[in-house]
């Protein structure tokens, strides 16, 4: 007997391992969410709990040094996960877009895909105990009519739910059309984030 395993999801984490520009990126993060007022009217708008720069700004890398040099090294992480995926590009994959959220406690961000991009990801900035993790949702689960739940110990892969947790400095990444959320935060302070889209 043989059992395959078909249609595989690709789930990438790496690291930025380089704390001063973590601390960088801090400081930038909290500086844009004191001065854009028009993210604050945004995120206070659309019942987001903290700041979010999503709807206000789109020049960060160009704004900001530090997160100039971010994208740098997104740019690497990004090759490395298309590759993995065995994507046949005929040019690199680009940054499309990039966004700033300090989430406070009880913050949360509902299911949902990232559409006309391919590939999607976050790095953790600041994350304190409680701050939640993101939650993957497996692809095929509208069409799981009739399929009985998966026992505890299943592995992995065969999970409906799958919840990476992070750290200061992890960068997630995955194909944009895979469904995720931000669970809620149960920290006393801020998780800061920066989201991102490559197309």
């Amino acid at each position: 007997m043989t059992v395959r395993s078909l249609f595989a999801t690709r789930f990438y984490e790496g690291a930025l391992d380089d704390a001063t520009l973590l601390d960088e990126l801090e400081r930038s993060c909290r500086t844009l969410a004191e001065d854009d007022r028009a993210g604050r009217a945004w995120s206070r708008a659309h019942g987001y709990r903290g700041y979010t720069s999503y709807a206000s700004l789109d020049d960060l890398p160009r704004r900001d040094p530090s997160i100039a040099a971010l994208v740098r090294r997104l740019n690497r992480h990004v090759a490395a996960f298309a590759d993995a995926c065995g994507f046949d590009l005929t040019r690199p994959l680009r940054l499309d877009s990039l966004w700033v959220n300090v989430m406070k406690s009880a913050g949360t961000h509902s299911g949902h895909i990232h559409p006309h991009s391919v590939v999607s990801g976050t790095i953790y900035v600041t994350v304190p105990p409680g701050a939640g993790a993101l939650k993957l949702e497996d692809p095929r689960l509208p069409m799981m009519m009739a399929a009985p739940r998966r026992r505890a110990e299943a592995d992995e892969a065969l999970q409906p739910f799958v919840y990476a947790e992070p750290a200061p400095g992890t960068i997630f990444l995955w194909e944009s059309w895979l469904r995720h959320e931000v669970m809620q935060s149960t920290a006393r302070d801020e998780r800061i984030s920066i989201s991102f889209n490559y197309r």
